[in-house]
């Protein structure tokens, strides 16, 4: 690592490592517990929170929120995987997840769709977690276990902080702190985390979040479980109802300028150019999910209206419309199931559904055979 790039200003102090070479590893310094906006910033933290609030309060309304909350997580699932080089779309993790299955090799396709799967199941059962613990080295572990559930890797330690020491980029951009440092810096960090100040809360979410990946506390999975934990503390710390904010989408879009931003704090202590990226992303993806949920809950209008005007529609249809908002893909057998109905009376309904232009089959070989409503599915995952 160029010791050189780290000035007088940088946050924390390097210290020199023996393993696995001679080099020089970055240790963050305990986050300030107040701080503050440069004022010419200050315009855009309002309008960050207005549109977060904004996002929040058409969530509370919605009938339910839950079936809108999916694919904004589903889409979080993707763009966060993508950001580390997991890549899968949004038809294959959907599709995947109706029939889950353990990848038979490191080169399976299926190991892909099973890390992006488990960053959605990571995402719920953090949701579940903090109606019990604090934002913790606890909570961080688990996650981290749920991520690598079942993925099949050459190195595997999940939930463990890592007992060796990393490096960032092949040039050794960036030495992470050395591992003997990682439970008192991750201590240090659930204290923050849940201490009271005056700094707000989003901002206060985005000095926890460069802290997280700084300490890099696992030998894999930092990234994507600190974007985990990002959306976990926006959601906890700024009172929302439900996790909305997902910022991935905006960090991949940027990825460049996410990366250095992050490094600018490390090497001079540049928090104001890091709080205000993270500020303008609040911005575009709370207005983005806005946008998708305005235009889902039209088209879920616009199916019921077509389903009411047919004579010869199932009182069961309904019902699938609304499924169909948190999970455009569905099989006959899946759908069977949870309308507790013979296989031939779903493959009716399905068949009405196709006829009524709101689902079409798969052109992707699977079995079962899968049935996507391909306008829900542009609306949810599509990038624009």
């Amino acid at each position: 690592m160029d010791r050189t790039q780290f000035l007088e200003q940088a946050p924390g102090s390097l210290v020199p490592i023996t393993a696995p070479e001679k080099d020089w590893a970055f240790v963050p310094a305990p986050l300030p517990t107040e701080w503050t906006l440069p004022s010419e910033y200050v315009p855009l933290l309002v309008d960050a929170r207005q549109s977060l609030a904004r996002l929040d309060g058409a969530g509370r309304h919605l009938p339910p929120h839950s079936l809108f909350l999916r694919p904004l997580q589903r889409r979080e699932a993707l763009r966060s995987s993508a950001l580390e080089g997991t890549f899968a779309t949004a038809e294959e993790l959907l599709a995947y997840g109706l029939e889950p299955k353990d990848p038979a090799s490191i080169d399976d396709p299926a190991n892909a769709w099973r890390e992006v799967f488990n960053y959605d199941a990571a995402l719920q059962q953090g949701q579940k977690l903090l109606r019990k613990l604090p934002l913790s080295g606890r909570i961080m572990r688990e996650l981290h276990k749920t991520l690598l559930e079942r993925v099949r890797r050459n190195d595997r330690t999940p939930g463990v902080f890592r007992t060796r020491q990393v490096h960032i980029g092949s040039d050794r951009r960036f030495v992470p702190p050395p591992p003997d440092r990682i439970t008192a810096l991750t201590a240090d960090l659930e204290r923050y985390m849940n201490e009271p100040m005056t700094t707000d809360c989003l901002v206060q979410s985005f000095l926890a979040h460069y802290q997280f990946e700084t300490i890099h506390p696992f030998l894999d999975g930092n990234g994507r479980v600190g974007r985990l934990l990002l959306s976990l503390m926006v959601y906890a710390k700024c009172g929302l109802q439900s996790p909305w904010l997902y910022l991935s989408p905006y960090f991949e879009r940027y990825k460049g300028e996410y990366i250095n931003r992050l490094f600018a704090v490390s090497t001079r202590g540049d928090w104001a150019g890091w709080v205000a990226f993270c500020l303008r992303g609040t911005v575009a993806e709370a207005n983005d999910g806005l946008r998708r949920m305005d235009r889902l809950l039209a088209l879920k209008a616009k199916y019921e209206k077509k389903l009411a005007s047919s004579s010869r529609i199932s009182h069961r249809l309904q019902p699938i419309v609304s499924h169909l908002l948190a999970s455009p893909l569905i099989t006959i057998p899946a759908l069977a199931r949870q309308l507790k109905v013979t296989f031939p009376t779903a493959q009716k309904d399905v068949q009405r559904l196709i006829e009524l232009g709101i689902l079409r089959e798969s052109t992707r070989q699977s079995k079962p055979q899968y049935y996507i409503s391909h306008e829900f599915f542009q609306i949810a995952y599509a990038e624009e």
